[in-house]
C-alpha cells in the first residue's frame, strides 16, 4: 500500500509534462536569443527574458523533486549490488542536484542572498553530472545483458519457431530504444551540467546548450505510449533548430572569409539533412 512519500512522489511527477513544454521555451528561446542578438537586439532581449523566466519557472515546477530519488532507493534499490551500488550513486547524485536547486531559485528571485547563487550552482551542478554518470553506465550495463539475453532468444526461435520468444525479444528491443533515448537526455543534461562546472567554449556555446536542452527535455526515458507521438515531434523540433543554428555557423564563416569545411545541401528521405564537404 502506498505511504506518504509514494504519493507526495506520485503527485510530483504530474508536473514532468509542464517541465518538458517549459524546458522547450526555455531552450528555443535561447537559440533565438543567439540568432537575433547581432541583428535584432530588443528582439533577443525580449526572448533572454523568456529564457531567463522559464529557467526559473521550472525551478519552482521542481520544488520537492528530490524526493524521487530517495523514494527510488527506498523501493527498488536495483537486482544486484552492482546496481544497488549504481543506483544508490545515481539517485544521490540526483538528490544533491534538485536539493541545492531550491536554494539556487530562491537566491536567483531574491528571497535568498543573491551571492548564493553561484555556490548553490556549481554544487547543483556537480551532483547532477556525478548521478547522470551512473545512470548512463547502468543503462549500458542493461542494454548489455538485453544484447546477450536477444541472441539466445534469437536462436531459440531459429529452432523451434516459439512465439513467446519472439514477443520477449520485441520488447528487449523497445526497451534498448527508450534505454538509447535515456542515455541521449542523460549525457545532454550532463553537457549542461559540464557547462557550469568546467566553463569551456564547446558546452557553453549557446548552440550547444540549446540543442542539448531540446534532446534532453524529448529524449526522454519510459515506455507511455502516449507520449511516443509527443517524442517524435519534439526530436524533429530539435533537429530542425540545428540545422538553422548550422546554418548560421556556415554563413557567418562565409562572411568571414573563413572555410567551415561544410555545407547543406539539402534533405533526405526520411527528412535527415546531407553536408557536403
Amino acid at each position: 500500500m502506498n505511504d506518504t512519500v509514494d504519493k507526495l512522489v506520485i503527485f510530483l511527477a504530474k508536473r514532468d509534462g509542464i517541465d518538458k513544454l517549459v524546458k522547450t521555451f526555455q531552450y528555443v528561446s535561447k537559440l533565438v536569443h543567439w540568432q537575433a542578438e547581432s541583428t535584432r537586439p530588443e528582439i533577443a532581449k525580449r526572448f533572454k527574458q523568456w529564457e531567463v523566466a522559464s529557467g526559473l519557472s521550472r525551478k519552482a515546477f521542481r520544488s520537492g523533486r528530490f524526493l524521487t530519488g530517495f523514494n527510488a532507493l527506498r523501493r527498488n534499490p536495483g537486482s544486484s549490488p552492482t546496481f544497488k551500488f549504481l543506483a544508490v550513486l545515481a539517485n544521490a547524485g540526483e538528490m544533491v542536484y534538485f536539493f541545492f536547486d531550491h536554494f539556487l531559485w530562491l537566491s536567483r528571485i531574491g528571497t535568498l542572498d543573491a551571492k548564493l547563487a553561484k555556490r548553490m550552482s556549481f554544487i547543483s551542478a556537480f551532483g547532477e553530472s556525478f548521478g547522470y554518470i551512473f545512470f548512463i553506465v547502468s543503462d549500458f550495463i542493461i542494454m548489455r545483458q538485453g544484447l546477450e539475453a536477444e541472441r539466445k532468444l534469437i536462436a531459440l526461435t531459429e529452432e523451434h519457431s516459439k512465439d513467446t520468444a519472439k514477443e520477449k525479444i520485441r520488447k528487449i528491443r523497445a526497451d534498448r530504444v527508450m534505454r538509447l533515448m535515456a542515455v541521449a537526455a542523460n549525457i545532454a543534461d550532463l553537457i549542461i551540467g559540464l557547462a557550469e562546472i568546467e566553463p569551456n567554449p564547446f558546452c557553453n556555446h549557446a548552440v550547444t546548450l540549446g540543442i542539448s536542452g531540446l534532446v534532453s527535455a524529448w529524449a526522454v526515458d519510459g515506455d507511455e505510449d502516449c507520449y511516443v507521438g509527443l517524442r517524435m515531434v519534439g526530436l524533429r523540433l530539435v533537429e530542425m533548430i540545428w540545422v538553422l543554428c548550422l546554418e548560421r555557423v556556415c554563413r557567418e564563416s562565409d562572411e568571414d572569409g573563413g572555410d567551415f569545411g561544410f555545407r547543406i545541401i539539402g534533405s533526405g528521405v526520411r527528412g535527415g539533412y546531407v553536408l557536403e564537404n
